[in-house]
């Protein structure tokens, strides 16, 4: 009953899919409006991120197409993704090349559903036909929420990182304005002295933002929403009030990068409070067994008399 259930809904599903292939919905104005700006948006967001990154990961072949179809399918429904674009920018992957792996990885799950039956049925344990087909379903789940979950932690760690850096960057700007110059060439000479891929990333912005007739603020804020930093956006909104006061925005500059220096010492510190809790707890449980392996033979000597 199982089996037959399955096989009438797969068909079902199936049919349903090749009729929609066939004959696809003409989308309304609204959705083709909205899908032509998405488009838009992303050609200019991927064009920044080859110029920030140029090792980003590059698509070819079916897998390009296929994410390609669903990046347009997404802007087509008007699913902006604002949280996974922002995570893919700051680790310098594609959405097309995400989409595609959040794909084709449950599709494998999915279509290894014959040859876990075919296993089972070779070793000849008699477990129903369902349970092969729930476990490749469970596996394909878990396969489509694992990137999400790999790029949600890369792109923490990262972002952590990236607030070091801008820690470390404001108090060089401070420093260049100490000096006597300017805000866009002490933000300028701030960025040319690391060469990491943050820095480059915060020079690259400024850079650009003299061929684009942008203020270095102004970059600096469309650089933290690419990348969901607040703290350069925040920078960037202080930048734009203050700019014309040097001392203001010197001082401005000393106190964020400390306030940011101290944030990131607490961090620093609750993370070493957690992790010396959870050594205490395997300690204890550690202790508790030996223990118990030592009064084991005695107990058992108890009771058997």
């Amino acid at each position: 009953m199982t089996g037959a259930l399955l096989a009438g809904v797969a068909f079902g599903a199936g049919c349903f899919l090749l009729v929609r292939a066939l004959f696809p919905p003409r989308p309304g104005l609204a959705a083709s409006l909205a899908a032509f700006d998405a488009a838009v948006r992303r050609r200019a967001a991927d064009a920044r991120v080859d110029r920030t990154s140029p090792h980003q990961e590059k698509l070819g072949g079916l897998r390009g197409k296929l994410g390609g179809a669903l990046a347009a399918f997404y802007d087509s429904r008007g699913w902006e993704q604002r949280t996974v674009r922002a995570d893919l920018a700051i680790v310098g992957r594609s959405f097309e090349a995400f989409l595609a792996t959040k794909f084709l990885l449950p599709t494998a799950a999915v279509l290894f559903i014959p040859v876990a039956v075919a296993y089972f049925s070779v070793l000849g344990l008699g477990v129903p036909f369902a349970v092969p087909v729930w476990m490749c379903l469970l596996i394909a789940i878990v396969f489509f929420l694992l990137p999400d979950v790999q790029l949600r932690q890369e792109a923490g760690q990262r972002r952590a990182d990236f607030r070091h850096v801008v820690g470390a960057f404001l108090d060089l700007v401070a420093m260049n304005l100490a000096g006597g110059r300017g805000v866009p060439e002490a933000l300028m000479a701030a960025s040319q002295v690391g060469d990491g891929w943050a820095m480059r990333r915060i020079r690259d912005a400024l850079a650009n933002a003299r061929i684009t007739s942008l203020t270095p603020w102004q970059a600096l804020g469309r650089l933290g929403d690419e990348i969901n930093i607040a703290e350069l956006r925040d920078l960037s909104a202080a930048l734009s009030l203050v700019a014309d006061d040097g001392a203001k925005v010197r001082q401005s500059l000393t106190a964020r990068a400390a306030s940011m220096r101290s944030r990131e010492l607490s961090d620093v510190e609750g993370k070493a409070g957690e992790r010396s809790q959870s050594m205490l707890i395997a300690q204890l449980l550690l202790c508790a067994g030996f223990l118990l392996f030592l009064s084991f033979p005695a107990l058992m000597r108890v009771i058997a008399a």
